[in-house]
């Protein structure tokens, strides 16, 4: 058995309890894979970007928790009908796609997780706390943006080893990167079959990859 497979996890949606956590964590993982001298990635910055998320309807985070003290935490928030989650598209998708009702999407805001528990000690660390925020939830699809230049594109993969397609290209703020943008559709739960991948919507001029 891993290590991560001991986890204890912890369910929150109460942000000021655990803010310095989520802050702290930030820095060090962003610093150990040198991000934190992209402006985007300024405390500061973060800190108002987590008060936005969980200012919503429905925040939710997960924390991960061994023996020594946390190991890491995912976090993220349902899409309402406001949302302008899909409004940065390099490429518009259709209306049907984007329509949010506040319980049809919901978005993986951040996934941070410490040094050891990235290595074979916490082999699937990530997935053990990602698969558990979504495991309660009621929405019926999930989404989340990565860089696809990280890691040669390794973390890209792994998201879709989870379940996750590539649907198009965004920017969400004006100093951060071009994001893929990934959609995972049906959102599982425990007890459903493995995930079964859909056909990308439709677009003006796409073409097969």
């Amino acid at each position: 058995m891993t290590e991560a497979a001991a986890l204890t996890l912890v369910r929150t949606s109460e942000v000021e309890r655990y803010r310095q956590l989520f802050l702290d964590i930030h820095v060090e993982v962003r610093t150990e894979v040198g991000l934190m001298e992209d402006p985007f990635n300024a405390v500061d910055l973060f800190d108002e970007r987590l008060t936005r998320y969980a200012s919503r309807d429905g925040w939710e985070a997960v924390i991960g928790y061994d023996g020594k003290g946390p190991v890491g935490y995912v976090f993220g928030v349902p899409l309402g009908p406001d949302s302008v989650w899909w409004s940065s598209m390099r490429q518009p998708l259709p209306e049907d796609f984007i329509r949010e009702t506040g319980s049809r999407t919901f978005a993986v805001n951040e996934i941070l997780v410490r040094k050891r528990w990235r290595g074979p000690a916490g082999a699937g660390t990530s997935r053990i706390l990602h698969e558990k925020l979504l495991a309660e939830r009621a929405e019926k699809r999930a989404t989340l943006l990565v860089d696809p230049t990280r890691s040669d594109g390794r973390l890209k993969a792994a998201y879709e080893s989870w379940g996750y397609q590539d649907i198009s290209k965004q920017q969400p703020f004006s100093n951060s990167s071009v994001f893929a943008t990934m959609v995972r559709d049906p959102l599982e739960r425990p007890g459903r079959t493995a995930h079964t991948k859909r056909a990308r919507p439709a677009r003006s001029g796409d073409h097969p990859r």
